[in-house]
């Protein structure tokens, strides 16, 4: 059974496991459990809701990364017994024990290759929550039913994470979709993970909208900044602002609040413009919006400076295209990223949150050009 091929895979995996256990830093992590679990049972935990939820997301997600180490380690272990069990064995067992040993070395691959992508979240800002914010571009109605398409398919996929989310604000348009949304994944590592989906996707399909049978190009805009408690270092005096208040409405324009809470922030200078409407008052409203725009403010510092530096090095090639994806709805049926090549024959899988193949393909390639 221990062929060398089979041997070699092993040891392959073994290593990459090693290298994975040695970043991630197993002993650190069980200490970081240990004091998160001590903060958890303070009395007066709850008196600061967002702080508790803080440490208990926190908590939640070191534990799952430690206990997947570890139980990856005893897997492989585990992998090891069951060889030898079939090279002791008579010829039928053999058999049944290989397929076996085959099938749990496959399912541990895939394991360690999505830990090794964790590992390459290392950047200022990954580790955060992430807020995420998805517009219609050209096309019309097509435009405004892709947005939709893609909110949905951004929150079924960290619903299917156990990733907590809460939609900011959402503009309706007068036809199909959504104009534009924003909302929040709250997990850690949220903001590393979902940043390579930002930029332009491309839905190309014949339109349930206009003539029958004409193909129908649309864009969409996505935009993930990280959520962070206080953006300090970034200050917004009041008359860099403009602030609205207006009804909150539903789809078609239907009120859904009799009062003016929803609250519209103009921010002068650069022209980025933050609604919140889900909140129950114009306060909250005001306060959450002021975060994002806080955090979208810090992003494009961090922007302007990563530009400078590149062009100070003579590098002033764009890291990111007009056009990362592209959905093909109609002969084919294809989704294709434009960056790294990966892609998928089963958009609605796609569409219904199977994003992770994306993604990771995503984060080595940002790797990649990173150390090129």
């Amino acid at each position: 059974m221990a062929d060398f091929e089979f041997s070699a895979r092993i040891r392959a995996a073994r290593q990459t496991f090693a290298d994975i256990a040695s970043v991630s830093d197993m002993g650190a992590l069980a200490s970081q459990i240990a004091d998160l679990e001590q903060q958890a049972a303070a009395p007066d935990l709850w008196d600061d809701p967002e702080a508790a939820q803080q440490v208990t997301s926190q908590l939640s997600y070191t534990k799952t990364k430690l206990d997947k180490l570890r139980q990856l380690e005893s897997r492989l272990d585990d992998l090891e017994v069951l060889l030898e069990l079939a090279d002791e064995s008579n010829t039928t067992e053999a058999a049944a024990l290989a397929k076996e040993a085959e099938a749990e070395l496959k399912a541990i691959e895939t394991v360690i290759a999505d830990l090794e992508v964790q590992t390459l979240l290392s950047g200022e800002y990954d580790e955060y929550p992430a807020v995420v914010t998805i517009r219609s571009g050209v096309g019309g109605d097509d435009a405004t039913d892709f947005a939709e398409m893609m909110l949905r398919m951004y929150l079924r996929w960290a619903e299917q994470h156990g990733y907590q989310t809460k939609v900011l604000d959402t503009s309706y348009a007068e036809g199909a979709g959504i104009k534009s949304a924003t909302f929040e994944v709250d997990a850690p590592y949220a903001f590393g993970t979902l940043s390579v989906e930002a930029g332009t996707h491309r839905l190309a399909r014949i339109s349930p909208f206009g003539s029958a049978d004409k193909r129908q190009t649309s864009f969409a805009g996505v935009e993930v900044i990280p959520l962070m408690e206080e953006a300090t270092t970034v200050e917004v005096p009041e008359s860099d602002i403009r602030v609205d208040v207006f009804r909150s409405s539903g789809p078609g324009g239907q009120s859904v609040n009799t009062t003016d809470s929803a609250v519209r922030i103009t921010h002068l200078p650069t022209g980025i413009v933050v609604s919140m409407q889900n909140e129950k008052s114009q306060i909250q409203n005001r306060a959450a919006a002021m975060r994002v725009l806080q955090n979208r403010l810090l992003l494009l510092q961090r922007e302007e400076e990563a530009a400078k530096k590149k062009e100070l090095a003579g590098s002033v090639t764009a890291s990111w295209g007009d056009q990362i994806r592209s959905y093909f709805l109609y002969g084919q049926q294809l989704v294709k990223d434009l960056r790294t090549g990966y892609e998928s024959s089963q958009p609605d899988a796609v569409f219904n949150g199977d994003l992770d193949g994306f993604i990771a393909a995503g984060i080595r390639w940002r790797s990649m050009q990173a150390n090129s």
